[in-house]
């Protein structure tokens, strides 16, 4: 059957990152049975639902019980009150319509899924360190990749490309380096994308961690993004939905045909998201809703100053954790970071993610996400401490 097996999956790398890092944490765990492990490598969310959200979930449950008020398929973009809730608040007074919205079960499966709507000819610019969804994706499709290096000396945004690249993958604030671009640098992506006839596919899913307010907290911000941006957005870390499930794409209608497309694609191979999903997320915009998990938020930035101080007063240049969930930061006298991994693992009982895992630009550096618990992240950052200065 290997004739008509997709020979392009057997291009991406052999081992996800993640499930690579969990290999080798529950092996230290046999080697250490009851030798405590603090995780700060997956970026899962480890606080509870806010009490808005339970709430209208449990009304929207008891309504399924009830013949009169009984859903079965919803609409495949999304029901209309989320889609109007999302354009009224995350979008207020930048032209974004419900009609623009679709909402899905992971700006993860959007961030692949779009790869769907593009023809195979074209080329992609992935920046790097990247997220590996965005390359695996179009590694899968058998698309030409052009990177786009990420660094210190640009600011950890990329340089724009000198010659034409026909879809353009952009994070911010961005995974894994949690730099948060500027509205300058960004104008001149989408000012590219405009001039070349590019397609920016913009994934802020950390846009509600970002507290600076001359920050864009949506690609939409810019003049004349709506003609070349697809964006996306998740309830994952701005409300904790990491295992409830619900995001939402914007492909607004003067993109044309790939708005077009993006419905098509939706309406033949999605069959859309719970309704008692969608009416927690509908509550994320009520007053207590926003409060609450502006209130998540704060408790993991808070978390991320607890990362990111002794990182810097040992002069590993950490970026991010101020307007992200993640801090970005050189492994110590340039140490390989799958050895920095397994160093730390193994000596302090902190799993961190090793740069190179994000791409061969990430070599050197490592991740540590904000989420968890404050006492533990302290405890794991005093271990660190320890470690680095014993080198």
């Amino acid at each position: 059957m290997s004739d008509i097996a997709n020979a392009n999956f057997e291009k991406l790398p052999r081992n996800y990152l993640f499930a690579e890092i969990n290999r080798r944490t529950e092996a230290r765990l046999q080697r250490h049975p009851g030798a405590p492990v603090t995780r700060l490598g997956v970026g899962d969310v480890t606080g509870p639902l806010a009490p808005a959200v339970i709430k209208a979930m449990h009304r929207a449950v008891d309504e399924l019980a009830e013949t009169s008020s009984f859903k079965g398929y919803g609409p495949e973009r999304g029901y209309m009150f989320l889609r109007e809730a999302i354009a009224a608040n995350d979008y207020k007074g930048l032209g974004i319509k419900p009609s623009d919205i679709f909402i899905s079960e992971g700006a993860i499966c959007d961030g692949g899924n779009v790869s769907d709507i593009f023809s195979q000819d074209a080329t992609a610019g992935i920046t790097t360190p990247v997220y590996p969804v965005y390359l695996d994706a179009n590694i899968m499709a058998g698309r030409k990749i052009r990177f786009i290096s990420c660094n210190e000396s640009n600011g950890w945004f990329g340089d724009i490309p000198s010659e034409k690249t026909d879809i353009i993958y952009l994070c911010y604030p961005n995974n894994p380096t949690g730099a948060a671009i500027t509205r300058e640098r960004l104008k001149e992506w989408v000012d590219y994308a405009l001039k070349n006839g590019s397609v920016i596919v913009y994934d802020g899913a950390y846009e509600a961690f970002i507290r600076n307010p001359l920050l864009p907290r949506s690609i939409y911000e810019i003049e004349g993004a709506k003609g070349c941006a697809i964006e996306l957005r998740s309830f994952s870390k701005t409300a904790g939905f990491t295992g409830v499930r619900c995001a939402y794409s914007v492909v607004p209608e003067e993109l044309g045909k790939l708005h077009s497309l993006w419905a098509k694609r939706q309406e033949c191979r999605f069959n859309g998201v719970s309704y008692i999903t969608q009416r927690g997320a509908e509550a994320v915009y009520s007053e207590e809703g926003r409060r609450q998990t502006r209130e998540a938020i704060d408790y993991y930035l808070g978390n991320a100053s607890v990362i990111r101080e002794p990182l810097a007063g040992l002069g590993l240049d950490p970026v991010g954790g101020e307007n992200s969930p993640y801090i970005w930061a050189r492994t110590p006298n340039g140490m390989p970071s799958w050895d920095f991994f397994d160093l730390c693992l193994e000596k302090a009982g902190v799993v961190i993610t090793p740069g190179v895992g994000f791409g061969e630009s990430g070599e050197g550096h490592f991740r540590v996400s904000a989420f968890g618990k404050r006492e533990s992240i302290a405890g794991a950052m005093l271990s660190l401490k320890e470690l680095i200065l014993s080198l």
